[in-house]
């Protein structure tokens, strides 16, 4: 489809439905913008060294059967935070 054709699709838009229209423009303009954002996330994530260590040592733990339940992974949390 040329531009020309989107034009002239757009301006035979009923004048009651152009607000939906520009509505959904947004809406597609705000989607687009946050792939992008979401792309830059991550990124920026993958070269964060402790977090890729952090993936690294995730992906082992559960390679080795160190996958704690979230009540495991409290009790946990709070022994290291009184030890510290």
């Amino acid at each position: 489809m040329s531009r020309e054709e989107l034009k002239r699709m757009i301006d035979q838009i009923p004048e009651q439905d152009v607000l939906e229209v520009y509505d959904f423009i947004e809406f597609l303009t705000f989607k687009r913008g946050e792939q992008a954002l979401h792309e830059q996330e991550v990124e920026y994530l993958a070269k964060d060294e402790e977090v890729v260590r952090q993936v690294q040592k995730s992906r082992e733990d559960r390679r080795n059967g160190r996958i704690y339940s979230k009540e495991q992974g409290l009790k946990y949390l709070r022994r290291r935070f009184k030890e510290s």
